[in-house]
């Protein structure tokens, strides 16, 4: 068996710097461009026609397809250089003309993409986001600076979100949605400004949460949105009731969270979980 350790394949195209740390059997297609401070890990795989510069590592085993722009500067005007970075995780699929810039020292000096997500062709991932694992951003999301997105989270074609929103673990956005507020976990939401329509019934059925669970969650749901005393209120009441049900507590914690933006609220008569 042999046992030579795989070469990188680097097209006699692509510009690479000699500078740039590269893992084995990294493969690098035509007319692709890497820049000095570029670190891409075991099996990651460019396409042809790629950017990556700036401060940025990809995780083992990411796809990268044409035309896809990785680690240039932010679209901050108060930018000044710093070495601020890109951090992507592994097994990711990065398709054309996806853009993702470096953080910011207005930030957190990073921008941050986990693993096993999903970034389909036009998405634009700004300064000092994070975005957690099991992610699909589709067909040209646009997210705003500071955006934290949460595991398993769906992002609907041509939808855009405002910078400092957060999106709760298991929600979905629906397409064309304009999210300025932040999005409970496992929420479903949609509409030119951002509502809430119930809960991402579908979504957690596919990723076999229980019956007890759903019911529960609906429950819970019901209950915070109702029109009886504060939302403090409703909060300890539900943590009271379902505080041994993990996903109601995400709910709940995320409620409690500091945040810049307010919460997406339902819409008027929808307010009893069901989603779709």
């Amino acid at each position: 068996m042999d046992t030579t350790p795989q070469l990188q394949r680097i097209h006699p195209t692509a510009v690479v710097d000699k500078n740039a740390r590269l893992a084995r059997d990294v493969e690098i297609g035509p007319y692709c461009v890497i820049g000095a401070n570029v670190e891409l890990g075991e099996g990651v795989r460019l396409i042809s026609h790629a950017v990556i510069d700036g401060h940025t590592s990809v995780g083992a085993q990411t796809i990268i397809y044409p035309f896809a722009s990785l680690g240039m500067t932010p679209q901050h005007l108060s930018y000044k250089g710093e070495p601020t970075r890109l951090v992507i995780g592994s097994n990711n699929v990065i398709r054309e003309h996806v853009t993702m810039h470096v953080g910011t020292a207005q930030g957190s000096m990073e921008t941050r993409v986990g693993s096993h997500s999903f970034f389909m062709a036009g998405c634009h991932v700004a300064h000092d986001c994070v975005i957690e694992d099991h992610v699909i951003l589709t067909n040209n999301v646009a997210l705003g600076g500071h955006v934290h997105v949460g595991e398993y989270a769906n992002i609907g074609g041509l939808s855009g979100v405002h910078q400092y929103v957060r999106i709760g673990k298991h929600a979905m956005i629906g397409g064309v949605t304009g999210v300025d507020k932040d999005v409970i976990p496992y929420a479903l939401v949609m509409g030119n400004r951002a509502r809430l329509n119930g809960l991402n019934i579908v979504g957690m059925r596919r990723r076999g949460f229980s019956r007890e669970d759903i019911r529960s969650l609906r429950t819970a749901y019901g209950l915070l949105f109702s029109q009886g005393g504060t939302m403090a209120e409703r909060l300890n009441e539900v943590a009271d009731l379902f505080g041994s049900n993990a996903g109601v507590m995400d709910i709940i914690n995320f409620i409690r969270e500091d945040s810049s933006r307010p919460i997406c609220i339902p819409v008027a008569g929808n307010g009893n979980g069901n989603g779709h």
